[in-house]
């Protein structure tokens, strides 16, 4: 990346709706998902839920517009560009999460009601911007952004292995995590780890 391609991050909060939306696009599987995977409550299906439906969702819970609203979520940008989303916040705010998804709870004793450990579930870069270190500059971001709003610990799932598909990289990878000062506490599968700081 070079000096004019400098990435900042903000709040979501703090983006447009429009500059949220231009970020996940219309077509591929971030426009189809909209980053309610693991938010979907006891007996909704992404089938049931209508696109628009999953994007007002995380139009709302990012607070857009909105600098004094919480939000679920970091956006990364150049110059005026967004160019990257992170969605992080509480883990016991995600309801698939905690009752539906092995990989964060396999061989661990977790409360999975404790709001001050947080989660980082999903990293997104725009078209026309990957592989240039947005995906980790925002999970960098995450590690304060959760401190200051007083979690006491932040993780991650990320995939362990680069013989993925796109769809899969959402997670991040085990290297981002650990050059942002993440370390492994699990292995629940071959391809995904848990990784953590306590703050």
């Amino acid at each position: 990346m070079s000096s004019s391609e400098l990435v900042r991050t903000t709040p979501a909060s703090l983006a447009e709706v429009e500059d949220l939306c231009s970020l996940f696009g219309t077509r591929g599987a971030a426009a189809r998902c909209q980053c309610q995977r693991y938010r979907l409550a006891p007996g909704e299906a992404f089938a049931d839920l209508p696109i628009e439906d999953r994007r007002h969702r995380l139009v709302e819970q990012a607070g857009c517009g909105d600098s004094g609203a919480s939000t679920s979520g970091l956006v990364a940008w150049i110059g005026g560009v967004p160019v990257g989303w992170c969605a992080v916040g509480p883990r016991s705010d995600l309801d698939g999460l905690v009752r539906t998804f092995t990989v964060p709870w396999k061989d661990r004793t977790e409360d999975r009601t404790d709001p001050r450990v947080w989660a980082v579930t999903c990293v997104l870069t725009r078209v026309g911007h990957r592989r240039r270190g947005i995906a980790s500059s925002l999970i960098h971001a995450a590690v304060p952004h959760a401190r200051s709003a007083g979690a006491r610990s932040i993780e991650g799932y990320p995939i362990t292995t680069n013989d993925v598909i796109n769809e899969e990289l959402h997670v991040g990878t085990a290297r981002m995590f650990a050059d942002a000062g993440f370390r492994q506490v699990s292995a629940p599968t071959r391809r995904r780890v848990v990784m953590r700081i306590d703050l």
